[in-house]
């Protein structure tokens, strides 16, 4: 199975006016003047500074109106006047006279602009300033200006949040596409020029954090910029892919996780690398030359390497040792003047370490072997020296393991005993089983540099970087060439074994994280049952099968027990024949716990003999992992309270077929056990990868706001717990949501939040239909000063009291375009859009409405559409695929349902070149484990999983197999005693 493939790198070249950038130029110009007055690197002794900081505070809120003044100069000011009329005439909104109120907002928006501006200030005094970074500091070319002016992210966040600032904060246009319109007014992708690529984080480096990022994930340079910005401005997952599409570059969900896992870890290391300097600086320890290697360091094991001598208990390396005796001028001597080196001067016989000749040329080497150790160029060639010579990593059975660990552990590991492969080639699946040997003591782990790598490397070392400048007597080389194979066999050696363990490893994980994530996608994305009566059964031998009858509507029915495999059975059939004709009930839902093998015989037989006529009764099996973890919740016990633990579990069984997201969701993620060596890997990336991945699922299905549950409500994007739980006290006090204005009125969700997860919210037009009336005749009695805005709200304003969130009532009016995956922000362009096509509201989801669109893009194209509409094209098929899509319109339905059966088939049947169907289990990056049902699960080796044998023309959830996937495979091998099967894929069904 092929991983996700990844953008490859193109360079970006844009041609950008000045005046489009002149916001980057000053902060350019800004940032050297804050520099040159910050020469010296002292954070504590800055408090003269901050008190310099209110003389330009008061120019600061007039700056950032006359850069956003200057922007419009960009686009042609007819161009917009029109689209303005356009937009008036088009859509029936009433128009109210705004003037007063707006020179109100305009004056709080100066008032909070002020105060962010204070805020950044204080924190930029905060900040790191190195005295080695100052020549480095601006690439740009700027005016003098010594005004200050907020970082790049201070003036992406100040510009989106604009519309927070306003009491009312409906949204006519996205503030991140105000962005991109004011520096591209076409509505293009947004490529900064090269400039506009550097960041300014918290933590400064001499690395820039947006060129390191596009190297690491190997996606260009703006697109990067663009993720930071959007990271920055809190916004989630979900809502990037679907309404920021045109910023990223079309990535996908997996793509961008990547990336803000990768940027997470950059400032990790950012920030460990400015508490280490603190520590280091407050110890008196800092050196010119140690500075300049810590804010190189990218990752954490360079800075665990540069740091590790100046620890606190550190007992201090050989070389901090020959340092004290005062070795450090001749080891500078040897390489400066190597001539006027005279090493017998050193000798003082009263002094360890200096009390003969050999002593002295030992503490000598050590100083040099450190410093050839430190040296970034150095170290820098080694590395990509490495990159193209053969570097293995081997594991053999380790000698104290035979005593201490049990027979069968070691058999497990078999495979990996006398191992041996290229670290370019090895699979991330063997380094996390060469990991798990070595932390159970069974394995011992080493990587293999070849003696042709140390050789050309010392070759370099002498006659470049390291090569005396003049003469150096025999002797005096003889200690060079001793501290170079002392430094690479002491210090780079096993700092570069570190580094490349570390990288297979976080490779490994990484990839094992995302393989769970993709197959957890697949799994909540499973095509759900409606509409039928299910019967869940929960196995067991001893304490009977728990039964639970569930309604269309997931609704319990009955529970009840029965024992079918304690002698019992063909009384216990009477009960279930009679369970299932009272309730209408033909679908038998068994989870795959113990004894399921024999519960799924007993009700195939009872099939296969029509006992349960005239019902033509089928059954399927479903993963229970996590159900019995979940029985015992807290969150189960509100929803089903005085119910059995045992049989909530069986309830649980039979929702996961009806409903998978929304049964799913109330499981911890890494309970449901679609994962490879989950729990050897950093938990806290896999649990932020899970949720995220849930989130994303349950963001892109939707949610109906009036009838879904809390646990489903937070999963959704830009909501958590408190939000959810606040918007279902809201609907049980107030009633249904009528339209998605109404969610400004609930406690706690600010316009962020709002922004955020409106899109995926959805209003059934059906459910409210009934509601409309009583509420409309409610809202007209409205108390205090009401002024009516463009898009129908209503805002009163209490006086007299501290101000808190305003009040907002909404005309309570249903809008159509709410049970939509459109987005409020693009409702304006939506009824522009319907205008030009001659259709209305009332045939949304409607044949007649996908006619009208479809002719109209034949004749005109959707790229001339789009700018007619002066929107993107990726908003603009959203809008078109929200108008066009019935109301009950799921997009799981395309997926595969669950295998139904009426009989079993027994592992001794088959044969091999048996011919079978099957439903994928679990993917793993070694191979495809599909359930034939044979009680076992056959694997299909990763080798016969290619792109040919996969669907062209079915809609896929991923690129590759995965849970839930109906496959037809051939039977390779059978292995009765290890009970494994060896499959081949043939194709996907």
């Amino acid at each position: 199975m092929s991983s996700l493939p990844r953008r490859t790198k193109i360079q970006v070249q844009t041609a950008v006016s000045k005046d489009e950038f002149a916001c980057f130029s000053e902060l350019s110009s800004a940032s050297e003047e804050d520099d040159k007055e910050d020469s010296a690197w002292e954070p504590q002794k800055k408090v003269s500074r901050s008190r310099k900081q209110p003389a330009p505070k008061e120019s600061k809120p007039k700056r950032v109106p006359r850069v956003k003044k200057n922007t419009p100069l960009i686009s042609d000011d007819s161009g917009v006047v029109d689209v303005k009329e356009e937009l008036n005439s088009s859509v029936a909104i009433a128009d109210v006279d705004l003037e007063k109120e707006k020179n109100k907002l305009d004056t709080v928006q100066t008032l909070k602009t002020a105060k962010t501006k204070k805020k950044n200030s204080a924190q930029r005094t905060k900040k790191l300033k190195i005295e080695e970074e100052m020549s480095k500091a601006s690439n740009l070319e700027g005016g003098t200006n010594s005004t200050e002016i907020p970082s790049t992210s201070t003036m992406w966040e100040g510009t989106c949040k604009k519309e927070e600032s306003e009491d009312d904060f409906t949204f006519g246009q996205s503030p991140l596409k105000k962005i991109k319109t004011e520096t591209c007014p076409q509505g293009q992708p947004v490529k900064f020029p090269a400039s506009a690529n550097n960041i300014n984080e918290e933590v400064e480096m001499n690395w820039d954090i947006v060129q390191v990022l596009s190297e690491r994930t190997n996606i260009e340079l703006w697109v990067c910029a663009n993720i930071i910005r959007l990271f920055n401005d809190d916004n989630t997952i979900p809502f990037i892919i679907r309404y920021r599409k045109e910023l990223i570059n079309n990535l996908d969900a997996d793509s961008l996780r990547e990336v803000r896992q990768t940027l997470e870890e950059l400032r990790a290391v950012a920030k460990k690398v400015h508490s280490t300097i603190q520590k280091i600086k407050k110890e008196g320890k800092m050196s010119e030359c140690l500075l300049k290697a810590l804010l190189n360091c990218k990752t954490f094991e360079e800075l665990e390497h540069v740091s590790a001598p100046y620890k606190t208990g550190s007992k201090g390396t050989k070389a901090q040792r020959a340092k004290q005796l005062g070795l450090e001028r001749a080891a500078w001597t040897l390489l400066e003047k190597p001539g006027e080196l005279n090493l017998l001067s050193y000798i003082r016989p009263d002094v360890k370490g200096l009390s003969a000749l050999q002593d002295i040329e030992t503490g000598v080497q050590h100083i040099l072997a450190d410093m050839i150790a430190k040296d970034k160029d150095t170290l820098d060639f080694i590395r990509k020296l490495c990159q193209n010579r053969y570097i293995c990593i081997q594991s053999s059975l380790a000698k104290v393991s035979s005593k201490k660990v049990n027979e069968k552990d070691v058999d497990k590991f078999q495979l990996y005993q006398n191992f041996s492969c290229n670290i370019r080639n090895i699979q991330h699946h063997q380094i996390l089983a060469i990991n798990r040997g070595e932390n159970l003591k069974i394995l011992t782990v080493k990587v293999n540099i070849s003696d042709g790598v140390k050789n050309e490397f010392c070759r370099w070392c002498i006659q470049n970087r390291w090569r005396p400048r003049g003469f150096a007597r025999p002797e005096l080389m003889k200690i060079l060439h001793n501290s170079l194979d002392d430094s690479f066999k002491r210090l780079i050696y096993p700092l570069l074994c570190r580094e490349f363990r570390a990288k297979l490893t976080s490779d490994a994980e990484k990839e094992s994280v995302m393989m769970f994530g993709r197959n957890l996608r697949q799994l909540l994305l499973t095509s759900p049952v409606p509409g039928r009566t299910l019967m869940g059964v929960d196995p067991g031998y001893k304490h009977g099968c728990k039964l639970a009858i569930i309604s269309p509507t997931s609704q319990i029915l009955h529970t009840d027990v029965v024992y079918l495999h304690c002698g019992q059975g063909f009384r216990e059939a009477e009960k279930i024949k009679r369970l299932l004709l009272n309730f209408n009930c033909s679908t038998v839902v068994i989870g795959n716990g113990t004894a399921c093998r024999e519960t799924e015989a007993y009700f195939a037989d009872l099939i296969m003999k029509n006992y349960f006529a005239p019902l033509d009764v089928v059954y399927c099996i479903t993963s229970e992992a996590g159900a019995s973890i979940y029985s015992v919740s807290p969150e189960a016990n509100k929803e089903m309270p005085g119910l059995d633990p045992n049989l909530r579990s069986a309830v649980s069984i039979a929702r996961r077929v009806q409903d998978p997201l929304a049964e799913l969701v109330k499981i911890e993620p890494k309970h449901i056990g679609v994962g490879m060596y989950q729990h050897d890997v950093s938990q806290t990336l896999l649990k932020a990868t899970l949720d995220s991945v849930v989130e994303e699922c349950v963001s892109f299905v939707g949610v109906d706001i009036n009838i879904c549950s809390e646990v489903l409500l937070r999963h959704i994007a830009g909501l958590n717990a408190n939000r959810a739980k606040n918007i279902i006290e809201w609907r049980e006090k107030n009633g249904p949501f009528i339209n998605r204005e109404q969610l400004k009125k609930v406690k706690g969700l600010g316009p962020k939040s709002f922004q955020q997860c409106a899109g995926f919210i959805r209003i059934n037009q059906d459910y409210i239909r009934t509601f409309c009336s009583q509420q409309t005749e409610s809202s007209s009695q409205i108390q205090g000063v009401a002024v009516k805005s463009s898009l129908g709200e209503v805002t009163s304003e209490k006086q007299g009291k501290k101000k808190s969130k305003t009040t907002v009532d909404i005309v309570l009016k249903p809008n159509p375009l709410d049970r939509t995956c459109i987005h409020p922000e693009s409702y304006d362009i939506a009824m522009r859009f319907l205008s030009f096509i001659g259709g209305t509201l009332c045939e949304i989801g409607k044949p007649e409405m996908q006619q009208k669109i479809n002719s109209s893009l034949e004749k005109e194209g959707i790229e001339k559409t789009a700018e007619r509409l002066q929107t993107t094209v990726h908003t603009l098929r959203v809008i078109i695929d929200g108008l066009s899509q019935p109301e009950s319109f799921d997009f799981r339905t395309e997926f595969d349902k669950p295998d139904f059966k009426r009989s079993i088939v027994c592992l001794e049947d088959l044969q091999v070149g048996t011919v079978l169907t099957g439903k994928v289990e679990n993917a793993t990056l070694f191979g495809i484990f599909v359930d034939i049902g044979v009680g076992k699960s056959g694997l299909i080796p990763i080798r016969n999983v290619t792109e040919a044998k996969l669907s062209k023309t079915k809609k896929r959830r991923s690129l590759g197999l995965g849970p839930g996937e109906r496959v037809e495979v051939r039977v390779l091998n059978i292995d009765i005693p290890r009970s494994r099967i060896t499959l081949d894929l043939i194709r996907v069904l």
